[in-house]
């Protein structure tokens, strides 16, 4: 799996259990952020038609906010079987793949940097049976005993996803399962262990936790 830009991976298990369900659905599709820092996912048109990039409000991926990009800045295509970005002099600050300025044509891999003006696209192209990790191989999700399992869903919270807020914290996953924090912390560090997170930083774990748990099918959101 491609390493996304620092600003896409700020943030919230819900928006990376979504990412998620797009890859498994195994059809490309594009992330970026909105003015406002959402995550925004625009899955590509399965027959290939044209999607266009811009400031105006119709357009296929819109950046509204941007005073960088141009109404109309650029457009992505299939062509055959490849994705690809062309800004054949529509734009008046020009389009960026990967730190390159685009120049006519050029097609996308999985994983590719689009910056146009102020904001950045990345293009995902998950082949279905590809869109798992390394927990999630044909020996299944890890073993947890019952106590795991239960820390494991509370640390995820009501949603099943971890919230609007993030995870739930040491003393909240206590306090639910009438356990001490000292407790808590020490199934926490068997649960990384066990999801092969352990080395991440200390900021991330829970995090990535929560979204393991969601790809395996340990935890799931709620319907809404």
């Amino acid at each position: 799996m491609p390493v996304l830009p620092a600003a896409l991976r700020s943030v919230s298990p819900r928006e990376v259990a979504a990412r998620v369900a797009a890859e498994r659905r195994g059809r490309p599709f594009v992330l970026h952020l909105d003015g406002e820092g959402r995550q925004r996912i625009v899955t590509l048109p399965e027959d290939g038609g044209p999607v266009s990039i811009g400031r105006a409000p119709s357009a296929g991926i819109p950046l509204t906010w941007d005073g960088e990009v141009s109404r109309l800045h650029a457009l992505l295509e299939r062509v055959g079987d490849a994705w690809t970005l062309t800004d054949d002099g529509l734009s008046r600050n020009g389009s960026f793949v990967n730190g390159r300025r685009l120049h006519g044509r050029r097609r996308l891999e999985d994983g590719d940097a689009i910056a146009v003006g102020h904001s950045l696209l990345v293009f995902r192209a998950v082949a279905p049976e590809a869109a798992r990790t390394t927990i999630a191989a044909s020996d299944g999700p890890p073993r947890l005993t019952a106590a795991q399992e239960r820390v494991l869903v509370a640390l995820c919270g009501p949603d099943g996803d971890g919230g609007v807020t993030g995870p739930r914290s040491n003393r909240e996953i206590a306090e639910e399962l009438f356990l001490g924090v000292e407790t808590v912390k020490s199934h926490l560090r068997a649960l990384f262990d066990l999801f092969g997170i352990a080395d991440l930083p200390q900021n991330r774990k829970r995090g990535e936790l929560v979204r393991r748990a969601v790809e395996v099918g340990l935890a799931r959101p709620a319907k809404r």
